[in-house]
């Protein structure tokens, strides 16, 4: 039994296999599998062009503060009537050039200065024929209730302000949750990769005991049947064996395609799951959960429903503005055929102040708007402390699947050691005759199946630990991954 007792040891010790359907090996470790996730996936680098794109919208709306630059030219040529008793009709031509500068300012006030020229031609008795007319005016109009202050005027700003943050907290969420499914899926590409091991041992074990078997049975020692039943032993091992491999191969596109490796890699995970015992505090836990992402995304959007509430509010108050106005102007009596248009003296001034009042009757738009926004706030409100609520329940069932995972590991080293020892004792049974091959092989197939269960319990346990990370919002910390508004305004800038 010299080979079976060589074999027996690979066994224990565990097994390399070699790579599978791959043209180039990649060893990885499982921060290296982390890193390149977070800079390649795409479905994380599509979520960060959303924060981008409210930066955008930022630097759009706050273009609601840049100077307006106007000119205009009109020509207008009109003729009148008027009741006298000769029936006589006026004609009047006029061709006017106009400049305007004007601005927002964050009180909501709009100030211009303003400058007017005109030609004027006449047959008005009362008027000179031709006359050159010019004026500048300074005005201001600023809302006293409705659209007063900084906060309604930068309205769409702020929106687009706490939305970009709110965006890079579902940035956070979507990093999380990719580099949960990373970890997870590293770790069963190893366990995968140890049970394909196990089961290349077995197969080879069981080809050894065939071969054992057909020298006894030719010696006379075994009955011929007992060939029969080594040789089904190597048929179900090299069946299991090819299921393993394709596994193997699903698995490896899994990761492949998360880390947007090409197909022909074959990939090594060089890191092993961790059983250390985790000391946790269940309150601290719940504690830390309640600051991660998708939450502070909902604190955002809770502060936009209550922004909005404010501007909604503030659209209930009537629409009062003050209005004032300073210009000087001047005619140029002097203009005639002989003397070409130019730009009178401005040798007048006038000034006016005044309020235009307006409020609609019912004002039934403003207050429904008003109340959406107060059951948008409310309705938002509920669904924090539903989440709050969910996330202490998600933060307890990670840690008793942590205990869990720790307590397998225990079971399933005994479930190895106990394995070990039963075969031992077949083995030495059939040596004397006082065992089947059939049982030998039996007792094998339980051995590799209690390995394969201390290696599921290991990747269970990191799972579960990932999990708690997962739930928590600390996987982020832990993997050494910061997020902030930079990587968006990059992006923005480079489109730019």
């Amino acid at each position: 039994m010299k080979f079976f007792l060589v074999f027996f040891v690979c066994l224990l010790v565990g097994f390399t296999p070699c790579p599978l359907f791959a043209q180039s090996s990649l060893s990885l470790t499982l921060n290296e599998a982390v890193r390149i996730a977070v800079e390649k996936n795409l479905d994380v680098r599509a979520e960060l062009y959303t924060p981008a794109q409210f930066e955008a919208d930022i630097n759009r709306y706050g273009a609601i503060y840049d100077p307006r630059f106007t000119i205009q030219t009109k020509f207008d040529d009109s003729a009148e009537e008027k009741p006298t008793i000769n029936e006589s009709i006026i004609d009047t031509r006029a061709f006017t050039t106009g400049v305007s500068l004007s601005r927002l300012f964050s009180t909501g006030a709009t100030a211009a200065l303003s400058f007017s020229n005109s030609d004027n031609d006449t047959n008005n008795s009362t008027l000179i024929d031709r006359y050159g007319q010019s004026g500048l005016m300074f005005t201001i109009s600023q809302p006293l209730f409705k659209n007063r202050g900084r906060e309604v005027t930068e309205e769409n700003i702020r929106i687009s302000q706490i939305s970009k943050y709110a965006s890079l907290e579902r940035f956070k969420t979507k990093l999380l949750t990719t580099i949960t499914q990373v970890r997870n899926d590293y770790y069963k590409l190893y366990r995968l990769r140890e049970e394909l091991g196990v089961k290349q041992v077995s197969l080879e074990l069981a080809k050894t005991i065939l071969a054992e078997t057909k020298t006894r049975v030719a010696a006379g020692v075994l009955p011929s049947l007992e060939i029969l039943n080594a040789e089904f032993g190597v048929v179900r091992r090299e069946k299991e064996l090819i299921d393993a491999e394709k596994a193997v191969g699903d698995q490896l596109d899994v990761l492949r395609l998360l880390l947007q490796l090409d197909t022909g890699i074959d990939i090594t995970t060089t890191d092993a799951p961790s059983h250390e015992i985790q000391d946790i505090s269940e309150q601290d836990a719940v504690s830390r959960a309640l600051t991660r992402s998708d939450i502070l995304e909902q604190k955002k959007n809770l502060e936009l429903a209550e922004f909005q509430t404010r501007i909604s509010q503030n659209k209930l108050e009537p629409d009062l503005s003050l209005n004032t106005s300073a210009g000087l102007n001047g005619i140029d009596r002097t203009r005639g055929s002989h003397n070409p248009a130019g730009i009178s003296d401005l040798d007048n001034f006038g000034w006016s102040v005044g309020l235009v009042f307006t409020y609609p009757l019912g004002n039934k738009a403003a207050e429904n708007d008003y109340i959406k926004s107060r059951l948008k706030t409310e309705q938002t409100r509920l669904k924090i402390k539903s989440l709050e609520e969910t996330i202490a329940n998600e933060v307890r069932a990670a840690l008793r699947g942590i205990h869990s995972g720790f307590k397998q590991i225990e079971v399933t080293d005994r479930g190895v050691e106990f394995a070990d020892k039963r075969l031992h004792s077949f083995i030495r049974k059939n040596e004397a005759g006082l065992a089947t091959t059939k049982e030998v092989l039996d007792v094998e197939a339980d051995l590799a199946t209690a390995r394969n269960n201390q290696i599921a319990a290991l990747v269970f346990y990191a799972d579960a630990l990932t999990r708690f990370w997962q739930v928590t919002g600390e996987l982020l910390d832990r993997q050494g991954v910061h997020v902030d508004e930079t990587e968006a305004d990059r992006l923005y800038k480079a489109v730019k």
